[in-house]
């Protein structure tokens, strides 16, 4: 398998393309592409893989990817449907002069960072709404609410910066990285040992470990917890399960090691995790 390198259609008498990409389309394994990207989720659950960021994604979402930040949005479970409105655009369409205007600071800065961002708040439903009105747009209007949408994240705070300056001095990503991942979205909730990974990638289980490294910037079993975390959270919110059912669910046989990585990733306590969520869902009424 071959990392994608994706090309994105554009219309005749377009210069950005916006569309719903829903099951089979919405399938793209790990890949990446030169525009950057707004997406939000409109159908599904699942793990999003942003650079070196991993984390639950479920309908409402919406994220800003940099171009050519590798990325994934993998289903929960492969016969579930998933869909999402992406809008896909290139930094020359703007022209660099254009940008150099002192009325679009902020959009330029926002541009040259290689980060990927998720929008919160009331920020994340003000751009869903122009996004999704962007499709029937033509002309004027349409590349006007691009730079709206630009405007708006790049003139507040309302957003969570999940993986920063993660493109590599070289872009083209090996190959293997998409076996090593598909191996462990299948065996992360089991046992899975470095001599078993290395032998999926073909290699000394040093190599395997110097490579993973440069890739993804992080070891493998920061990868691994990253992804049994991940899979924790989806349960606190999904389901009325029992925190201890749940450390066990995610990959973990000990409960003080699970209560230790998940506070180390998401600064809280699962039951406070939970909690929160459960008091956002109320607030949000």
């Amino acid at each position: 398998m071959k990392t994608l390198i994706q090309k994105i259609h554009l219309e005749e008498q377009q210069s950005f393309a916006c569309r719903l990409y829903r099951t089979p389309d919405f399938e793209t394994n790990w890949h990446r592409h030169e525009e950057f990207e707004l997406i939000h989720i409109t159908e599904g659950y699942g793990t999003a893989m942003i650079g070196d960021f991993i984390g639950e994604y479920k309908p409402g979402n919406l994220y800003f990817i940099a171009g050519n930040l590798p990325h994934w949005f993998k289903k929960q479970h492969n016969k579930t449907i998933g869909s999402a409105l992406v809008l896909h655009f290139k930094k020359e369409i703007l022209g660099e002069e254009f940008l150099q205007l002192p009325e679009l600071k902020n959009v330029q800065q926002l541009l040259n960072k290689n980060d990927g961002m998720q929008m919160n708040g009331k920020l994340q439903k003000e751009i869903a709404g122009m996004l999704g009105e962007i499709p029937q747009q033509k002309g004027f209007h349409r590349l006007s609410a691009l730079l709206q949408c630009l405007q708006k994240i790049s003139t507040t705070q309302q957003y969570s910066t999940l993986t920063q300056n993660f493109l590599s001095s070289n872009n083209n990503v090996n190959p293997a990285i998409e076996k090593i991942i598909d191996f462990s979205f299948k065996r992360y909730l089991m046992p899975v040992t470095l001599q078993q990974v290395a032998d999926v990638a073909d290699m000394s289980i040093p190599t395997f470990c110097r490579f993973f490294k440069k890739n993804i910037k992080k070891t493998y079993f920061d990868f691994i917890q990253d992804l049994r975390i991940s899979h924790a959270c989806k349960l606190l919110t999904n389901s009325n399960k029992s925190v201890m059912e749940i450390c066990y669910e995610s990959g973990y046989n000990s409960w003080a090691h699970f209560s230790k990585q998940f506070k180390q990733s998401k600064k809280i306590t699962p039951l406070q995790y939970r909690k929160e969520f459960e008091e956002k869902i109320i607030a949000d009424g």
